[in-house]
């Protein structure tokens, strides 16, 4: 599976050194701070644990996996100018935006639960991913609810 889908940064990146998976890899870089690799790399990983110790039915990579494919969209709006109108038209999003927006959005939401340790609220973030819940999981529906709404202006498509 590791790097099935996504060959542009096969040759920039490393596969993760436990599950030798391009996306592991992809997401603890943009977990990532100030270059400290080592720290993203423990915090993913503990979170992992937290969910396996949570969850015994399933391989908490799998979990993460999952979650990662409930929260990518399948539809954005972009902003295009008109006549002097600005119109939000509805577009599809392409595999390596849609799993851009998906790492960034379940990034977001964890570090949005504030007081409690980063990897309990990735793992936090994870399972609720995985069970169609939680922030990640909320501002996709937003997007696909935006969409939709303007979904007239959808012959403005680029």
């Amino acid at each position: 599976m590791a790097g099935k889908y996504y060959r542009s940064f096969e040759h920039h990146l490393k596969p993760d050194p436990v599950y030798q998976d391009l996306d592991v890899a992809k997401f603890i870089s943009c977990l990532m701070h100030d270059g400290k690799r080592s720290t993203a790399e423990r915090l993913f990983y503990d979170a992992l644990k937290i969910i396996g110790e949570r969850i015994s039915e399933r391989e908490p990579i799998e979990v993460f996996r999952q979650a990662v494919e409930n929260v990518k969209p399948m539809v954005e709006v972009r902003s295009k100018r008109v006549g002097g109108a600005n119109y939000q038209v509805p577009v599809e999003v392409n595999n390596k935006r849609r799993r851009t927006l998906a790492y960034r959005w379940m990034l977001e939401a964890a570090r949005g639960r504030k007081g409690r340790p980063m990897r309990i609220s990735l793992a936090d973030e994870f399972l609720a991913a995985y069970n169609k819940e939680g922030g990640a999981i909320l501002k996709r529906e937003n997007a696909h609810k935006q969409a939709e709404a303007n979904k007239a202006f959808a012959h403005f498509a680029f």
